[in-house]
């Protein structure tokens, strides 16, 4: 093998920038927190709600971020045609298509489900009213009838819909690495991969990530700012 066909299989990428990764695993730890909060019920219903209100403000930088983030991490980059899906689904993706250094298209489905899943679940939350001792911040703003709806929704199928996603999620993992050796939780670590062929790499520096923090604080005073509405 030549020096140069060497270093074609060794080229380190920038693929997740250090928003992408941090807004992945704030949600992560929020989501397992909310869930967690409201098993226990009782006074850690206080965290189930601040956990949902991060989670808002997180669903709403990545919405944000999904269009002036990192290459890798813009949804133009994993919104995907149908015969690009097949061409996957098939084993003959072009290698201009880069399925394996961002989302792949399967991946992109589970990506877009898990965030129009988590803002349903908010959504309802911030107006669900358990009759008892809790209810969302804006409930005084729909109808018993519609308050009862979402509540149904939040207390039962959006949490088990969110659970099934995170098993069907962490399954995934384990098969990429004990069926194809790809380990895809440290490139969301420490942000890159080591690639076989050369691939865009995602802007991931002090502009960039200055960016990032004006537009969460943006989002999170939005969320407190709509949390106060019901006060």
């Amino acid at each position: 093998m030549s020096t140069s066909d060497a270093q074609q299989q060794n080229l380190t990428v920038r693929v997740w920038d250090l928003p992408t990764r941090t807004f992945h695993w704030l949600l992560a730890l929020c989501v397992i927190g909310s869930i967690v909060s409201a098993k226990i019920g009782g006074n850690a219903m206080a965290w189930h709600f601040r956990c949902g209100y991060v989670v808002l403000a997180l669903l709403a930088f990545r919405l944000l971020w999904g269009f002036v983030g990192g290459h890798w991490s813009r949804f133009a980059r994993f919104v995907y045609a149908p015969s690009a899906t097949l061409r996957y689904l098939r084993g003959r993706s072009r290698e201009d298509e880069f399925h394996e250094v961002g989302h792949s298209p399967l991946g992109a489905v589970s990506v877009f489900a898990f965030l129009a899943l988590l803002l349903v679940q908010v959504a309802t939350g911030l107006v669900a009213d358990d009759e008892i001792s809790n209810a969302g911040p804006l409930v005084k703003f729909v109808s018993g009838a519609v308050s009862g709806l979402a509540t149904g929704w939040h207390k039962a199928w959006g949490q088990w819909l969110i659970i099934t996603l995170i098993v069907l999620h962490l399954a995934a993992i384990a098969y990429y690495w004990r069926r194809q050796r790809r380990n895809l939780v440290a490139p969301m670590l420490h942000g890159d991969k080591v690639l076989a062929v050369p691939a865009p790499e995602s802007a991931d520096h002090g502009r960039t990530r200055l960016l990032a923090l004006v537009l969460l604080a943006i989002c999170a005073g939005g969320v407190a700012w709509l949390v106060a509405l019901g006060g």
